[in-house]
């Protein structure tokens, strides 16, 4: 695997003033009739000048030389490197990436619609040059089988706090995308800045049947909560009462009064309270 290293370079101003010396050595010596010296000195400008190489802030140069990598050049400016070498450009400036709207199935099985952006930055342009097939491209696959990867573990939503769900541990999940996704892309050199979900909705095809199914859902984890809450509500009312000593109640009495206030706490509307004002023989 190849890693990327410094390239030969030398300061491209002392470069191209050392080139012009080279060519007024040339006219000097034609002039004088110095024609071996006078080609010398022209092969070594052209030579020199050939190794000229303008790099722009945040790129790199990858230097080619006979198809043997020679090294990266980050320094930015005018420089003159390896004569008659190939220089390929390489951007290392951040990048984001919106990947299209997959289709993926959820851990329970449901289709839903889910897209992400990926904030990216090439950190070894030879590996993104020499180890991979067009990087941008392979970003762009990689990251799409992530997405698909991490989609397909968690469900899309639930009505506990049980399990992790895309929906609601959005950090979590983005948190193990951007890991996923960094294990895919250390072979191009890549670094994975940030990676966050922007789409995630069940399929059209069943996402009204999925909403009739979240309703009940909700209604039936409410119910539960309701009832739990109604339940502990009456045993510390029928605990209070005995130990305080104000009423006493014998296991019939204990049970009416529970179902009593069970249904008041349980139901939807407001109870209408029944007042016992004694029996006509009393």
């Amino acid at each position: 695997m190849i890693r990327e290293k410094q390239a030969w370079v030398i300061n491209g101003f002392i470069g191209i003033l050392l080139i012009a010396a080279l060519v007024a050595g040339t006219v000097f010596s034609f002039f004088q009739q110095q024609f071996v010296l006078g080609g010398i000195c022209l092969i070594l400008a052209i030579t020199l000048g050939s190794g000229i190489t303008l790099v722009q802030p945040n790129q790199a140069a990858v230097v080619i030389f006979l198809g043997k990598y020679m090294g990266s050049i980050r320094r930015e400016g005018i420089v003159i490197t390896v004569p008659f070498s190939v220089r390929r450009t390489i951007s290392l400036r951040v990048r984001n990436f919106n990947s299209k709207r997959l289709k993926v199935n959820d851990v329970n099985g449901n289709p839903i619609e889910i897209a992400a952006v990926i904030v990216f930055k090439v950190v070894d342009s030879a590996k993104a040059v020499f180890d991979v097939d067009r990087y941008e491209q392979f970003v762009e696959i990689q990251s799409e089988t992530a997405i698909r990867a991490v989609a397909t573990k968690y469900p899309y939503d639930t009505f506990t706090d049980a399990e992790l769900t895309l929906r609601g541990n959005a950090q979590e999940v983005s948190n193990e995308l951007t890991a996923e996704l960094q294990d895919r892309l250390n072979v191009a050199g890549v670094k994975v800045i940030e990676a966050r979900l922007t789409h995630l909705a069940y399929s059209t095809e069943i996402a009204q049947a999925m909403l009739q199914r979240q309703q009940a859902s909700a209604i039936i984890a409410a119910r539960k909560q309701i009832v739990e809450g109604a339940v502990g509500m009456v045993q510390d009312a029928i605990l209070q009462l005995e130990q305080d000593g104000s009423v006493e109640l014998d296991d019939e009495r204990r049970v009416a009064m529970a179902n009593n206030l069970l249904v008041s706490i349980v139901s939807d509307h407001g109870t209408q309270p029944v007042v016992n004002t004694g029996t006509l023989y009393q």
